[in-house]
């Protein structure tokens, strides 16, 4: 009869604030299984487009540049935030962690207020066209993805700020940084899609 073998694990530390905790890899893959979903909407957005002559319909407004374009430096500036919140769990530093949540919330709400802006200057709904509902789509679920991760930096703003930022919550500051990299990053081939695939492979008027 095979002996059963023991691991002893007592000297591995409860917490581990980085790359090799096991809640960072999860976040890791629920990024990927929501950037799966994103990459479909960019598959379907060209699919869509090879079904039509004139893309987008007649009538439509190209989405504009101004207002989205100026929107990426915030965006982009906003992941120092994340970053330094990041960087400040691991050396357990609360005013850091505030600090950089901060920067990251402050500078996201202005991401949103310009793609709200933006996003009200389009002459086509969901409704109008296929261009339209693609359209639409991708920018309500990325702007999903952005409030829901907003607001867990909201909460952990105020679970650090009421004095409680031990490695349960570090770690939460640390992971929440990985999402926001996703978001971020995921949306540079979204504005591609939305506001230069139009101008680059739309047929001409």
């Amino acid at each position: 009869m095979t002996a059963r073998r023991v691991l002893d694990v007592s000297g591995l530390p409860p917490y581990n604030i980085s790359s090799q905790s096991p809640l960072f890899w999860g976040q890791v893959l629920m990024c990927l299984i929501e950037g799966s979903l994103l990459c479909m909407l960019i598959a379907i957005y060209f699919y869509l487009r090879l079904g039509v002559d004139v893309w987008p319909g007649p009538g439509v407004h190209l989405p504009g540049l101004t207002l989205s374009s100026w929107a990426l430096i915030p965006l982009a500036a906003s992941c120092i935030g994340s970053y330094l919140a990041s960087e400040a769990a691991k050396k357990d530093s609360r005013s850091g962690m505030l600090l950089g949540m901060g920067l990251n919330l402050g500078l996201a709400v202005i991401f949103l207020v310009l793609r709200a802006l933006d996003w009200k200057s389009l002459n086509f709904t969901w409704e109008s066209d296929a261009h339209g509902s693609i359209v639409w789509t991708i920018l309500f679920l990325h702007s999903y993805d952005i409030v829901a991760d907003m607001l867990m930096t909201a909460v952990l703003i105020v679970i650090v700020a009421s004095g409680r930022c031990g490695p349960r919550q570090r770690i939460g500051v640390h992971v929440d940084s990985v999402l926001w990299y996703f978001l971020a990053g995921i949306w540079i081939p979204l504005y591609g899609v939305v506001y230069w695939a139009p101008r680059l492979i739309g047929a001409s008027r």
